[in-house]
C-alpha cells in the first residue's frame, strides 16, 4: 500500500519573517560593525563629546554622512554647509526608496516612517531580494523590519564601543578596521551583477567614482551613481534592440 505524502506549503508568519530578516542581515553586520567602532573613535578624536557622537548614531544613522559631518565639525565648517553636504551624500537613498516603493506603498505611515529612517545600504541589499520572491507571504515588511532593527541596534552598540575605546586608547583609528566596510559593499554589489547591463552599470559607476573623487561635498558619489544608471539603461536598451532585430521574423509576400 502506497502512502501519499502531501507537503504543506510553507507558513510565513510575522515572527518567522522578522527572524529571517535578522538572520539574512547578520553577514552585513559582521562587515559593518568595525565601521561603527571606528566612527566612535573618530568622533571622540575630532573633539566631540560622547553624547554628541552617540546622538549622531541615534538620530542620523547614516555611516558615510556621520563620518563626513564629524570631519566638517572638527574643521569648524558652518552648520548649513554640513547639512547640505550630508544631504548630497544621502541622495542615493532616493534611488533605494523608488525601487522599494512598489512593495511597501500599501503600508501605513506607522510602518513607512521607521522603515524610511532605518533604510541603509545593507538593509536595502537584503530586502530588495526578499520582496520580489514569488511566494504567498503577506508579511514581507516584517522581514524588512527585522533587517532594519538588527542594523540599527548593532550600529548603536558599535558606536558605544568606539566611544569607550576613543576615550581610553590612542591610535585605534589608524588600524584600518574600516576596510571591513569596503568588503561589505563589495558583497552587496556582486550578487546583483547577473547580466551585461548590470556589469556596465557597476564598471562605469566605479570608474566615474574614482575620477570624480576630488569633487567637493562628495558630489562625485552622485555623479557616479547617475552615470552608472544611465550607462546601464543604455546597455539594456541596446541589448533589447539587438534581440528584437535578431528574432523578428522576415515576412515574405508570395505572388
Amino acid at each position: 500500500m502506497t502512502t501519499l505524502i502531501v507537503e504543506k506549503p510553507q507558513q510565513y508568519t510575522r515572527q518567522s519573517e522578522f527572524l529571517n530578516g535578522i538572520k539574512d542581515t547578520l553577514p552585513m553586520v559582521v562587515g559593518a560593525f568595525p565601521f561603527g567602532v571606528i566612527f566612535g573613535v573618530v568622533g571622540i578624536n575630532a573633539g566631540l563629546s560622547p553624547l554628541a557622537v552617540a546622538g549622531l548614531s541615534l538620530f542620523v544613522f547614516a555611516g558615510s554622512a556621520q563620518f563626513i559631518s564629524v570631519g566638517l565639525v572638527a574643521q569648524g565648517v558652518p552648520i548649513p554647509f554640513i547639512v547640505l553636504t550630508t544631504f548630497i551624500v544621502n541622495l542615493r537613498h532616493m534611488l533605494y526608496a523608488a525601487s522599494l516603493a512598489p512593495y511597501i506603498k500599501h503600508l501605513d505611515q506607522k510602518w513607512l516612517l521607521p522603515l524610511a529612517f532605518w533604510l541603509t545600504d545593507e538593509t536595502y541589499a537584503i530586502v530588495i531580494r526578499r520582496y520580489p520572491q514569488d511566494d504567498a507571504s503577506p508579511h514581507k515588511h516584517w522581514h524588512h523590519l527585522g533587517s532594519s532593527v538588527i542594523m540599527y541596534g548593532h550600529w548603536q552598540l558599535a558606536t558605544i564601543l568606539g566611544i569607550v575605546a576613543g576615550t581610553q586608547l590612542e591610535g585605534l583609528a589608524s588600524l584600518g578596521l574600516d576596510f571591513a566596510m569596503v568588503v561589505t559593499f563589495i558583497g552587496i554589489v556582486m550578487p546583483f551583477i547577473v547580466n551585461r547591463p548590470m556589469l556596465v552599470c557597476a564598471v562605469v559607476a566605479g570608474i566615474v567614482a574614482v575620477l570624480t573623487n576630488g569633487l567637493p561635498n562628495k558630489a562625485g558619489l552622485m555623479v557616479a551613481a547617475f552615470t552608472g544608471i544611465a550607462a546601464g539603461m543604455a546597455a539594456e536598451y541596446g541589448q533589447i534592440r539587438r534581440e528584437k532585430l535578431r528574432f523578428s521574423p522576415h515576412e515574405k509576400t508570395v505572388g
